[in-house]
């Protein structure tokens, strides 16, 4: 049997073809000339060459989050700057809410004490019971959130340099 040699490929071939006719006789693709560790190797130089573009990407995601965060900082130092009295209302309002926020987990738990088993088996009452505190701890939060970051101390270690 004389072979025609075939082309080398640029990528080998995970999957071979089949070839779905009346006969149902499966043709597999013809190995590679230089043999399987040829293949293998050349698919270890494939997956390093897409590791190594993972890495880059992963190293430009973080230089762009770590420029916004900066941004973001410089922008809330500029902010407590130009509004000092304004920062320390929301340090007082943050502080208050914060026991707020303590009284209102007190109760919960206590309501999950005393109604666990009604939770675990009632779709209603577990229904029932997100629908009552869930919304109200998850905006409480939210605005101790925002409250806390815009009266927070700057950190002289984050402060843009000028």
């Amino acid at each position: 049997m004389s072979q025609d040699s075939p082309q080398p490929r640029q990528t080998p071939s995970f999957y071979t073809q089949v070839d779905i006719s009346a006969a149902g006789q499966a043709q597999q693709s013809a190995p590679h000339p230089l043999g399987p560790q040829y293949e293998q190797t050349e698919l270890l130089r494939e997956v390093l060459t897409a590791q190594d573009r993972t890495n880059e990407l992963l190293e430009e995601l973080v230089n762009v989050t770590t420029a916004q965060q900066k941004q973001r900082m410089a922008e809330l130092n500029q902010w407590k700057q130009a509004h000092p009295e304004l920062a320390k209302s929301c340090r007082r309002a943050a502080e208050g809410l914060s026991q707020v926020q303590i009284n209102f987990l007190d109760r919960m738990t206590e309501e999950i004490d005393d109604t666990i088993e009604d939770l675990k088996d009632g779709e209603f009452m577990l229904t029932e019971f997100v629908d009552r505190f869930g919304p109200r701890l998850a905006h409480l939060n939210g605005v101790i959130q925002v409250l806390a970051q815009l009266s927070a101390v700057p950190n002289p270690t984050d402060a843009p340099q000028s």
